[in-house]
C-alpha cells in the first residue's frame, strides 16, 4: 500500500513540542485527582481541557492538521495523562483507536469527513461487549441497512468514555450475518446511556451500559469490521498498558511523598527518621525499579506498532505479517512485564508507611483498585500460555485475532 492510499505519514512531533502543548493541561488534569476520585465526580472538564488542547489529534499527521505524533509518543502522553488521572486517560483509549482507524483507511471523501470531525474536536465513545453476557461470536446487537442509512439496535457495556463522547463505535452484525462497526451520534433519540459501572476501579470512566433502539448512522459511518486497522487489538492493549504505567508512577510519586512526611519510626525501625530507614529506602528504590520496568516494556511495545506504520507507509505488504507477530509477542510480555509491575508497586508502597498510608485523605488505596480493575481486562493468565506456544511450536499467535474480543474493548 503506497503512502498516498491512506492518511498515515512518518511522525514529525518533537518530544519538546508535544510536552509544551500538553504538559500544562496534564498538570491541570493532575488537579483535584484524589477528590474526584473519593467523590466519584466525573472528570467532564478535565476532558474537555484536553480536547481543546487538541489531545484527540495526537496521530493526525501535521500536513493533515493534527500534531504527527508517533504511537510511542502517543503511549507516552497517555502514561503520563494517567499518573495524572487514571480515569481521564482511559476515557480517551476507544477515542485514539478510531482515530488511527480512520488514519489506516483509504483516502475518501467520507474519511475526509471523519478528520475533519476529529480537528475540530469530535469525541469518540462507545464498546463492542455485549451486555447480555454473550460472547462477540454471539452478538445480537443488529445494523440493518434501512433506505439511505443503517438503523442500530441492541445493549453493549464496557461502554467506556460514553458520556464524554459525541459518537459511539457499536459493532453488530448485517441481516447476512456480516460484522460491522458503526458510529452513532451519542445524542441520536434512540441511545440511552446508563452509569451503572460498578467495579472498585476506574469508577468515572464512563464504562457502563450503552442501549441502542433503532438508533441511526448514516452510510459514510458505517464499516465492515473486517476492515478496520490490522493491530487495533495491540492498540487497545497498549493504551491500556499505557495507563498501568502511569498508575506505577503515581504509586511511587505518593508514596515517596508520604514517606518524606513521617514523623516517627517504628521502634524496630533502624533510625528515628523514616526517611533515612535504610529499609524504607529501599522499599522506594524496588518500586522505582518497577517504574523502569514498566517505561521501558511500554517503549518496546510501543515501538513494535510504529514498526507496522513504517511498513503501510512504505508499502511492505510482504512483511505485514511478520511486524504483527513481533508486535503481538511484544505486547503480550510488555502486559506480563507491566501489570507484575503495576500491583507490586501500588502493593509494596505501603511497606515503607505507617498506618496513616490507609489513611482515606490520602487515598493511596486508589492506586491498587485501579491497577487491579485495568489488568483484570483481557487476563494475563493466557498470556503466557500464547508466547510459550509461539516460541517453542511457533503456534501463530495472531491466528485468532479475527475473533475480534482479542485485545479488544473488554471482557
Amino acid at each position: 500500500m503506497s503512502q498516498t492510499t491512506t492518511y498515515l505519514a512518518e511522525p514529525t512531533a518533537s518530544d519538546e513540542g508535544l510536552s509544551s502543548a500538553f504538559r500544562p493541561v496534564i498538570d491541570k488534569v493532575a488537579e483535584g485527582n484524589a477528590e474526584r476520585e473519593r467523590g466519584r465526580i466525573f472528570p467532564y472538564e478535565q476532558v474537555r481541557w484536553l480536547n481543546d488542547a487538541g489531545f484527540g489529534t495526537l496521530r493526525i499527521p501535521a500536513i493533515h492538521g493534527g500534531f504527527g505524533a508517533s504511537l510511542e509518543d502517543t503511549f507516552v502522553l497517555l502514561a503520563e495523562l494517567a499518573e495524572a488521572d487514571p480515569n481521564v486517560a482511559h476515557v480517551w483509549r476507544n477515542h485514539l483507536a478510531f482515530v488511527e482507524d480512520r488514519l489506516n483507511a483509504p483516502v475518501t471523501d467520507s474519511n475526509d469527513t471523519w478528520i475533519k470531525r476529529f480537528l475540530g474536536g469530535e469525541f469518540v465513545g462507545g464498546g463492542w461487549t455485549e451486555a447480555n453476557n454473550v460472547p462477540l461470536a454471539s452478538l445480537t446487537t443488529t445494523i440493518t441497512q434501512e433506505d439511505d442509512h443503517w438503523v442500530i439496535s441492541g445493549a453493549k457495556y464496557y461502554a467506556t468514555g460514553s458520556l464524554y463522547a459525541d459518537w459511539l463505535d457499536v459493532l453488530g452484525r448485517a441481516d447476512d450475518g456480516e460484522l460491522l462497526t458503526a458510529l452513532v451520534r451519542s445524542e441520536d433519540s434512540g441511545v440511552t446511556l446508563i452509569d451503572d459501572w460498578d467495579g472498585f476501579g476506574q469508577r468515572t470512566t464512563a464504562s457502563g451500559t450503552a442501549r441502542y433502539k433503532r438508533a441511526r448512522a448514516d452510510r459514510g459511518d458505517v464499516f465492515p469490521a473486517t476492515e478496520r486497522f490490522s493491530y487495533r487489538g495491540h492498540f487497545y492493549q497498549n493504551a491500556m498498558l499505557s495507563v498501568l504505567t502511569g498508575i506505577t508512577k503515581a504509586a511511587l510519586r505518593d508514596g515517596s511523598s508520604a514517606l518524606a512526611e513521617r514523623i516517627r519510626n517504628y521502634p524496630q525501625g533502624l533510625t528515628t527518621v523514616p526517611a533515612a530507614d535504610p529499609q524504607l529506602l529501599q522499599v522506594i528504590g524496588e518500586v522505582s525499579a518497577d517504574v523502569f520496568a514498566a517505561e521501558a516494556a511500554l517503549a518496546r511495545s510501543s515501538r513494535s506498532l510504529d514498526r507496522i506504520v513504517v511498513g503501510r507507509i512504505a508499502g511492505d505488504e510482504a512483511g505485514a505479517r511478520r511486524r504483527l507477530i513481533d508486535a503481538e509477542v511484544a505486547v503480550d510480555q510488555a502486559q506480563l512485564v507491566i501489570i507484575s509491575a503495576a500491583l507490586s508497586a501500588t502493593t509494596r508502597i505501603f511497606d515503607a508507611l505507617g498506618a496513616s498510608g490507609v489513611s482515606e485523605g490520602r487515598g493511596l488505596d486508589r492506586h491498587w483498585r485501579n491497577a487491579r480493575t485495568l489488568a483484570s481486562h483481557n487476563p494475563r493468565v493466557y498470556k503466557a500460555r500464547i508466547l510459550g506456544d509461539w516460541l517453542i511450536n511457533r503456534t501463530d499467535p495472531v491466528a485468532d485475532l479475527a475473533a475480534l474480543g482479542r485485545g479488544g474493548q473488554g471482557n
